[in-house]
């Protein structure tokens, strides 16, 4: 059997251009939260439900096509389809960046997070690695994302702050280019495989719809990135108007109290991971979130104890962000990750959307309590929902790449693959000689897979 090993040249290539790609497409979604409720108030026709639709507009365009971006570059090629996606996102960037009215950059957000195309680069990914180097292949191009939202949370304020509005959406016009450019460095596939981690599957969709545990994740990823999007529409606006904080130096805020929950993640994943507390530690998150919310809703009169309100949010949004697709991967049945992560991709996006139109209504309606309020509320409800959640299973997804079999044999080598130690599920592709498992890393005894396997790959 053939050990995880290091990235080929070729793969480390590969990699490093669609990490890079991935993480300017999410710096030109993110760059415009931490400034534009303050920016965009200059605009002809602003109202807050306004410029809270326009930040959260992306996010419907992008749920709405995740899926068809995916299933298109099936038939047409992945590179061509991202390359699609980034002229829209270069479009939107320029048409908001060239709109004097909030309609134009309403129809320009909604333009940028057309060029959906998230599951079409994870699916490049799948085609340009091997198996076996497939999950820290994802893992690289996750931590991206991240980074991305952090230095999006300073850049936007910097670049705002010398260019202004609409020098920021043609800053995100620029690295959509960038991006085009990127995009010819990263070899073309040989052959587009259509990976179960990877892809979306309708045949599955009705599965995912039924499992009630990751429609209890999904609820959880709708409701942190509704919460996310909305207090970015309250919190620009408490920093200037309340604190008298000029917009350009919000991202020394962000970066303060961001770089600070980063750290004091850390000790909860491990907490959660390896003591195998993961529920009761993930509860405590949603529910410190509905604490901090709550402390901002009653009103903070003082700068500090707003920054450590606002400091307990990120801790547990961070905490929450980072394990959530990982309790998607655990849940998912064998060899439906891809379908899983793309319903709860959509449900991420479409809670953006809602955050940004429900909070600008709130806004306009309540005041920065209103949105404050909304938010509590999601997170009171969020906390309710996870006190049922079950121990999840501490699993790991591990892809077996076989000898060639056919439907006869397929049976028999389930069978005997799910008798071994430690193998909770098992799923066979026979098209393309895979067998796809969930093991309990504690229990799996790896040493019985030598007659199957010839390579392998293990996932956390």
């Amino acid at each position: 059997m053939q050990k995880t090993q290091r990235f080929m040249p070729q793969e480390r290539r590969a990699v490093s251009a669609l990490a890079s790609l991935y993480a300017m497409r999410m710096l030109g979604l993110f760059m415009v939260l931490p400034v534009f409720m303050v920016l965009g108030r200059e605009i002809e026709g602003a109202t807050p439900a306004l410029l809270g639709l326009a930040i959260g507009v992306y996010g419907l365009s992008q749920a709405v096509m995740q899926v068809p971006f995916g299933a298109l570059s099936d038939r047409f090629g992945r590179k061509k389809l991202i390359l699609i996606g980034l002229g829209l996102f270069c479009l939107g960037s320029v048409v908001a960046a060239l709109s004097d009215h909030i309609y134009g950059v309403i129809f320009g957000r909604l333009l940028q997070g057309a060029g959906a195309i998230a599951s079409v680069l994870m699916a490049l990914l799948s085609d340009l690695t091997q198996e076996e180097n497939r999950t820290k292949a994802m893992a690289t191009v996750g931590m991206t994302i991240g980074l991305s939202f952090a230095l999006a949370l300073v850049l936007g304020p910097l670049i705002s702050g010398f260019a202004g509005l609409s020098g920021l959406f043609w800053a995100t016009a620029c690295m959509a280019l960038s991006g085009m450019v990127l995009l010819y460095k990263v070899p073309t596939p040989l052959q587009q495989r259509r990976n179960l981690e990877t892809i979306v599957l309708r045949s599955a969709l009705r599965d995912v719809f039924q499992h009630k545990e990751l429609m209890r994740l999904n609820w959880g990823i709708f409701s942190l990135h509704m919460i996310l999007t909305a207090m970015f529409v309250a919190m620009p606006v408490t920093l200037a108007d309340k604190f008298n904080m000029a917009a350009d130096r919000h991202g020394w805020f962000y970066l303060t109290v961001m770089g600070g929950a980063f750290v004091f993640m850390i000790p909860l994943i491990i907490i959660g991971e390896k003591k195998r507390l993961l529920r009761q530690v993930f509860t405590g998150a949603v529910w410190l979130m509905a604490a901090a919310l709550m402390i901002v809703m009653k009103g903070v009169n003082d700068f500090i104890g707003f920054t450590l309100a606002v400091f307990g949010f990120f801790l547990a949004f961070n905490f929450l962000e980072a394990t959530l697709p990982s309790l998607v991967s655990k849940v998912a049945p064998a060899g439906m990750r891809g379908t899983a992560m793309g319903v709860y991709s959509s449900s991420q996006f479409f809670g953006a959307f809602l955050g940004g139109v429900l909070g600008g209504l709130a806004y306009q309606k309540f005041g920065l309590m209103g949105v404050y309020g909304l938010c509590t509320v999601m997170a009171v409800v969020w906390g309710g929902v996870s006190l049922f959640m079950p121990d999840p299973p501490y699993t790991a997804s591990y892809v077996l790449s076989l000898q060639p079999f056919n439907v006869d044999a397929a049976d028999k080598i389930a069978q005997e693959l799910t008798q071994i130690h430690g193998v909770e599920d098992v799923t066979l592709v026979i098209e393309e000689h895979l067998a796809y498992l969930k093991i309990d890393r504690q229990r799996f005894d790896e040493k019985a897979l030598v007659n199957y396997p010839l390579t392998a790959q293990v996932e956390g």
